[in-house]
Formats: C-alpha cells, sequence, structure tokens
C-alpha cells in the first residue's frame, strides 16, 4: 500500500514527538525509537486503508508505547524494570484526546532530541546519522544511500552512537545553551551535503537538502528569538532557492554566474531575506547570520554583473574574522579578486595552501582566477588537478569541460 506523500510528512513530524514522549516516560533510548520505527510502519501500512485517525499523535504514541512493553517484557535480563514499566499506569499524554481537540506536545521534544543526538561525546558523523534517524525519521536505509555508504556501515554507526547516549537523562541539558551550536552545526552540514553532494552521480540531493530545512524551521520555531537560529534557516532557504538553476537539462554543473535567475524561487528568497533582516536587527551578527546577508546579496542582485561586491567583501570581512575557517577565507578570496581583480584574489590564496590540498576547492578556485587573469595553460592545470581530485561526478565533468576550453 502506497503512502501519500501528505502521510509522510505528516508521520515524519509527529516522529520525533512520540520519540520524546516515550523516551521522557520509560527512558531506553534504543529500545523506544525502535518502538517508534514499528508504529510507524504500522501507520503505514494501516492509515491508507482506514484513512488518518483523528489523533494521529495519540495514535502512534499508544502503538508505540505497546510495542516498545512488548520489547521489555521480552528481555527477560531487564525482568525487573519490565515489571516497574508496565505496572505504572500511562500519563494523560498517552491518552489519545476526543477527536478534533487540539493538543500541543508540553515540551519541545524536537529539540530535546536534537540536544540528545548532538551530545559531545558522539562525533560530527554520528550526530548526524543519529539526528537523521531520530528526528528526522528517515530509515537506516535512506541514511546509508544519502551518503553513499552500504546500509551495515550506516546501521552500526547509528547503533554504536545510541550506545554513547544510552542512560542519558531526557530533558534540555543544564548547559543548552552551550550545546546549541552543534545542534546548528548539524543541521548545518546535513544542508550542505545534500545541496552539493561530496560524491556520486548527482549534484543535489534534493531530499536531505530538504530535511535539514524542515529541521531547521523547527528549531526557528522552538527558539524564535535566537538570531543564529534564524541566520541558519534563512541562509538554507536563500541558498536552496537557487537549487533549480544550478543543472543544466543532462544534470550539469551551472556556476552561479551563468544561471537563469528567473528559475530562483522568489518565495523562498523573499522568506529568507525578511529572516536575515529580522535577525540582524536583533543585535550582534552571528556566522550564519553573516553568511545568510552574503546570500542575500547574490539573491537580491538582478544579475551577475549587477551583484554587489564590495559588501559582498565588507561582509566576509566580519565573518572571518569570528569563523577564520579556510572555508571562509577562500570565500572571501573569491571577493577580493571580484572587487580588486584576479591577482589580488590569487595572493589571497597562497596562505590556504597548506590547510586545503587535500581538497579540490583551492584548485577550482585558483583555475578560475587564472584564467580571469589570461593565465590559461596554469588554469588548464589548476582545473585539472581539482578534478583529479572530487569524488563529484558533475563537478569532475564540469572542471574538466573548462580545462578543454583553454587548451591551444
Amino acid at each position: 500500500m502506497s503512502v501519500t506523500p501528505e502521510t509522510e510528512d505528516l508521520l515524519r513530524r509527529h516522529a520525533p514527538q512520540v520519540l520524546g514522549a516515550l523516551v521522557r516516560r520509560y527512558g531506553h533510548f534504543d529500545t523506544a525509537e525502535d518502538a517508534v520505527q514499528e508504529a510507524l510502519l504500522a501507520a503505514a501500512e494501516q492509515w491508507p486503508r482506514a484513512g488518518v485517525p483523528d489523533n494521529p499523535r495519540g495514535w502512534l504514541i499508544k502503538v508505540a508505547a505497546r510495542r516498545l512493553t512488548d520489547a521489555l517484557r521480552a528481555e527477560e535480563a531487564r525482568r525487573a524494570r519490565e515489571e516497574k514499566v508496565v505496572a505504572l499506569s500511562p500519563r494523560d499524554a498517552f491518552t489519545a484526546p476526543p477527536p478534533g481537540a487540539d493538543r500541543a506536545p508540553r515540551e519541545d521534544d524536537t529539540l530535546t532530541l536534537l540536544f540528545l543526538c548532538c551530545h559531545p561525546n558522539l562525533t560530527p558523523p554520528a550526530q548526524i546519522a543519529l539526528t537523521l534517524r531520530a528526528v528526522g525519521g528517515l530509515t537506516t536505509a535512506e541514511i546509508a544511500r544519502a551518503y553513499l555508504v552500504p546500509e551495515a556501515t550506516m546501521a552500526q554507526r547509528i547503533s554504536r552512537a545510541k550506545q554513547k547516549v544510552r542512560g542519558v537523562r531526557f530533558g534540555r541539558p543544564d548547559n543548552g545553551e552551550e550545546r546549541l551550536p552543534a545542534v546548528l552545526q548539524t543541521l548545518y552540514l546535513i544542508f550542505n551535503e545534500g545541496y552539493t553532494a561530496t560524491s556520486g552521480a548527482s549534484l543535489q540531493r534534493r531530499d536531505l537538502a530538504g530535511e535539514a530545512i524542515r529541521l531547521a524551521r523547527e528549531v526557528h520555531r522552538l527558539l524564535p528569538g535566537h538570531g543564529e537560529a534564524a541566520g541558519l534557516l534563512a541562509l538554507m532557504l536563500l541558498t536552496d532557492a537557487r537549487r533549480d538553476a544550478r543543472t543544466g537539462p543532462h544534470g550539469e554543473l551551472v556556476p552561479l554566474d551563468e544561471q537563469d535567475r528567473d528559475r530562483w524561487d522568489k518565495a523562498a528568497i523573499d522568506e529568507g531575506v525578511a529572516l536575515v533582516t529580522g535577525a540582524l536587527s536583533q543585535g550582534r551578527a552571528g556566522p550564519y547570520q553573516l553568511r545568510a546577508a552574503i546570500a542575500a546579496v547574490h539573491d537580491e542582485a538582478p544579475s551577475a554583473q549587477a551583484t554587489d561586491w564590495e559588501e559582498i567583501l565588507g561582509l566576509y570581512d566580519v565573518l572571518v574574522r569570528l569563523v577564520p575557517g579556510p572555508v571562509e577565507r577562500l570565500n572571501r578570496a573569491v571577493a577580493v579578486a571580484m572587487v580588486h581583480g584576479p591577482r589580488a584574489g590569487l595572493a589571497e590564496l597562497v596562505e590556504l595552501e597548506g590547510e586545503l590540498s587535500a581538497g579540490h576547492r583551492l584548485d577550482a578556485v585558483r583555475g578560475h582566477l587564472l584564467e580571469r587573469a589570461g593565465a590559461h595553460d596554469q588554469a588548464r592545470a589548476a582545473y585539472e588537478a581539482a578534478a583529479a581530485r572530487t569524488l563529484s561526478l558533475p563537478e569532475q565533468r564540469y572542471l574538466r569541460a573548462r580545462a578543454a576550453r583553454l587548451k591551444s
């Protein structure tokens, strides 16, 4: 029985609330997560036939709680805990309200789960995998496909992550403000992998980028006054607004300055601009707000030639003072080249030799700037070096095409 997109969205929206309710009540993160997945599968099978219940969240919690207690009962080694769980009567949160009643979760379980999935004991890949599974509602197979790893490998990664958070008290951590940057960074990494895949035949993985936007929107809803949460959502919307114009009819990469701007999502741009404008008015700008402001300057320019590169360079000057990372400095070098000429940009790249030598981005930017400077032989060599280092097939084809165009 096929599941409609509306039902699938409904299940994913309720999944973190259901998981949060079970973990808050019973503990057992890993067992509770398995029970929620079983409840979601049961809903996917039954709802297309019987219709969506009046209170889908209550239905899912009841089914998942029943599966969880069954699982606990089956574990003889946990008999004492199982007897305690079975003896306790469910809270009112596990009772479905009357049809049509508006019942919101008493706690922001989605954000609490994000904090749990971004526990400092987990590595960034583990945080991403656990977030997509527990909060995003993606299956292990879906996550494995998104990151181009075998399902068994991803299953082990998720299992190890669950083991590390086992026994962690469910609830907003006392150092929540300190952990929120890890939550935002995890969502940013998920979005980046979806927007520009690091490997594979496709330039983009739209489902992954869409899931990151959905979760960032949820964080912003729960923390409407947090400037960086708003900035991250704005950055995602302003960047994702260009997705339809980023590839040609055969999946080939189309660079920003050659894109058909009529294909950009104007509604997403308007929402992103409004978000970042409001966030910047609240006080000192953070890195996500600054990145969103840069994206807004690009998106609001009527053409590539009309882009205000001086404003972009000024924003990058502020950004690299806050985040002096190599990627930020590489992007600033492009802005320097657009304002002061390609040779000035090339001079900025010298300091990045050691930090970005393993990837392809430094050579790709160098090739672009050398081409603009008229050094075609050197540009061709840089493009070819970059093509040899990237695992993304669309990027490989694009870089080799640029190199071939420069052959005398």
